[in-house]
């Protein structure tokens, strides 16, 4: 039986990912999905052996305006109930720091991320991130570590970039999935984003892209191998 990975997404980017490339290499069966176009997300089942929760355009607090927000935070608790390895990246790690009773929203700051920026492991996310890698970045709302989860990796602009609760939980605040051709649809389609405040310019992306993706790349498909183990043939 195919293992199956439930990835929902929140726009309609091709699936080139490095989440997809991981699945569809190491004997998983991706199962993409877009609640907010309409696809309506499974029971949870035996052959669903962890999710991928995407970023996103939403602000996660706006159920009323998009409730298929409230379908997703109930998929959330599902797959913490059944104890599956659960990834939130971005507007994903903003849902999953809700669901647990965190404060997520825009900074007091008032600064953007968008670019390639340097992240840090704190004491205790040393097993997590050994060492500071550039990973690249689109936000400008935040999470607080909810209660309880362990405060893994910050930034210089935004101290919360990635918690886990329990082992099998994490929210990424940074884009590891990202590669080269997706962040430069990223530079085409939010042109207007570089006029705002911590944003790096266009020369800065490309010069931090070339040096940053391979490593980038290195740690996350690590990351993946560990949190989805790779399935043997049936």
């Amino acid at each position: 039986m195919t293992k199956k990975l439930i990835l929902l997404r929140h726009g309609f980017d091709p699936a080139d990912d490095r989440v997809v490339t991981y699945a569809t290499m190491n004997g998983f069966e991706p199962i993409i999905l877009r609640p907010f176009a309409g696809d309506k997300i499974p029971p949870m089942s035996d052959d669903i052996v962890g999710s991928v929760i995407y970023g996103g355009p939403f602000c996660v607090f706006d159920e009323a305006d998009h409730p298929f927000l409230l379908d997703e935070a109930n998929w959330i608790q599902q797959c913490l109930d059944a104890d599956i390895p659960l990834l939130g990246i971005c507007q994903g790690a903003q849902q999953i720091a809700r669901l647990k009773g965190a404060k997520v929203g825009p900074p007091e700051s008032g600064m953007h991320e968008f670019g390639y920026y340097p992240i840090t492991a704190t004491e205790e996310g040393k097993d997590f991130l050994p060492e500071t890698i550039h990973v690249a970045e689109l936000h400008y709302h935040t999470f607080e570590i909810p209660e309880g989860a362990v405060h893994l990796a910050s930034s210089a602009l935004y101290p919360n970039q990635a918690f886990r609760i329990g082992e099998k939980v994490y929210g990424f605040q940074f884009h590891p999935e990202c590669t080269i051709e997706g962040f430069r649809r990223w530079q085409e389609t939010r042109q207007h984003r570089y006029a705002e405040p911590g944003v790096q310019s266009r020369a800065e992306q490309d010069a931090l892209m070339m040096q940053a993706d391979a490593e980038q790349a290195k740690w996350f498909y690590a990351f993946l191998a560990k949190l989805f183990p790779a399935q043997s043939p049936a």
